[in-house]
């Protein structure tokens, strides 16, 4: 029985599907005018892995993550680079694209552009006007009447009173209240013509709240099984979505509110003021994308991430330690999970304790114990296929084992096979000093040199 916790709620709760076998998910995704950061890799990689758990659950997904490729920052770094917001977004796509591939997460099933759905967002907001929840507010922008919605608050559980204008709430004099939040901007004369379009209210363009109501309604219905994003999210991005959405149509928006935690940078909140604010591709010039990915899935979804150099370098080692297992004890034909297995229950236990990676990771650790005492290969190609339900393990593993850090400026696979053959030569001509300062010359660069019945093989340390 999958439990999942559910942040409305504040409660794990037993997760049914609204339609038997199938399930419905959102996410909220990038605003492209820049690289995706770690904040961003571990959103896309902990609901790839919420997609993956659920198809591997025999569920049938449909998973939509969407894409806001309108918003101020965006039409920011447009003029400051002298190009088109077409430009600079497919650019930011295509670059995020590569970095997820990257890191194995899988494309949604649905990848929607918000300025593919402006239309829908006009419906939607002309839905909420004629039910006296939106009004034209002095500056024409078309607003949201918080007050008049009696659940607001009930996702963050923050009261009206509470909330004070300025606290991550947009701040005009023009608003009915302080609390009301823009639905429909009016253009302005001096933005660019590709983000105005003509609506009821005039030329102009969606706020961003409004975008994922519409998105997700479109592609899901208007109520659905799982909303996820990141922690940040919960105010007042998914709160205000919740009031458009249910004071839309009248009705409950989504059952399950799941929020990943923040990324922290040795122990620091991760912030571009601090400097400590890293880019994934900056992440990836010093370590490998399954090592990243396996770092994110080490920790519980829900927990802090904290990012150093430390933690990577344990986690490198950590998955170092299963594929030398799976090197050492070839796997059986590839197959999926044996869920009969001892290990495998707890591993799907785990995860079905509100996607509780952590512990199926230490699962996985149980088991290379005893692939490594058994030497077995069905255990073996359980730990692989087990693997693969999280998106790892999926190498060669002598690929895995000699590849390096990216930017690691080390010998290459050839030269190191040259001096391994040298050193071959060496022993055999009785020349051990000559061996033993090819070895060691070896170590000193990070080589592991492994001497066996059928030769010699080698890992990066």
């Amino acid at each position: 029985m999958l439990t999942i916790y559910n942040t409305l709620s504040r409660s794990k709760e037993e997760f049914r599907p609204i339609e038997p076998g199938k399930v419905r998910m959102y996410v909220c995704g990038m605003t492209v005018y820049d690289f995706c950061h770690l904040g961003h890799a571990r959103v896309m990689v902990v609901f790839d892995m919420v997609a993956r758990w659920l198809r591997a659950s025999g569920l049938d997904v449909t998973y939509v993550r969407n894409i806001t490729d309108i918003d101020d920052k965006i039409i920011r770094r447009a003029q400051e680079n002298g190009e088109t917001i077409r430009a600079l977004t497919d650019r930011f796509i295509a670059a995020m694209h590569e970095d997820a591939d990257a890191l194995g997460v899988l494309r949604p099933d649905h990848e929607p552009r918000a300025t593919e759905y402006v239309a829908q967002m006009q419906s939607l907001i002309s839905r909420l006007e004629q039910k006296g929840l939106a009004y034209v507010a002095a500056n024409r922008d078309v607003c949201y009447a918080v007050r008049k919605f009696d659940g607001y608050g009930k996702l963050s559980g923050k009261s009206l009173d509470e909330l004070r204008a300025g606290e991550r709430v947009d701040v005009a004099q023009d608003k009915n209240d302080p609390l009301d939040f823009v639905l429909w901007k009016h253009a302005k004369v001096e933005e660019p013509g590709e983000v105005k379009w003509a609506s009821p209210w005039g030329e102009g363009r969606p706020g961003w709240h409004i975008e994922c109501s519409a998105m997700s309604s479109d592609l899901l219905g208007d109520h659905f099984d799982i909303h996820g994003g990141g922690m940040d999210l919960q105010f007042p991005h998914h709160e205000n979505e919740i009031a458009q959405s249910e004071g839309a149509h009248g009705h409950a928006f989504v059952n399950v509110w799941m929020h990943n935690g923040f990324v922290r940078v040795d122990d620091e909140k991760m912030s571009k003021s601090l400097g400590n604010f890293f880019t994934i591709r900056e992440v990836l010039q010093k370590y490998d994308p399954e090592v990243v990915r396996f770092f994110i899935l080490r920790a519980h979804y829900r927990s802090a991430l904290n990012y150093s150099d430390a933690h990577l370098e344990d986690a490198r080692n950590a998955l170092t330690r299963l594929y030398t297992a799976l090197k050492n004890v070839p796997a059986e034909d590839e197959a999926a999970p044996d869920w009969n297995e001892a290990h495998a229950q707890r591993f799907r236990a785990a995860m079905d304790d509100d996607f509780n990676t952590a512990e199926a990771v230490a699962v996985l650790f149980e088991l290379v114990n005893e692939v490594n005492r058994s030497a077995s290969p069905a255990l073996a190609a359980q730990l692989k296929a087990l693997g693969a339900v999280l998106g790892l393990l999926g190498r060669e593993p002598r690929a895995f084992l000699q590849a390096g850090a990216p930017d690691a400026g080390a010998l290459d696979a050839d030269a190191i096979e040259a001096q391994i053959a040298a050193r071959s030569a060496a022993k055999k001509a009785k020349n051990y000093g000559e061996a033993d300062r090819i070895r060691a010359e070896l170590t000193a660069a990070g080589i592991i040199l492994e001497d066996g019945p059928g030769g010699t093989t080698w890992r990066r340390a």
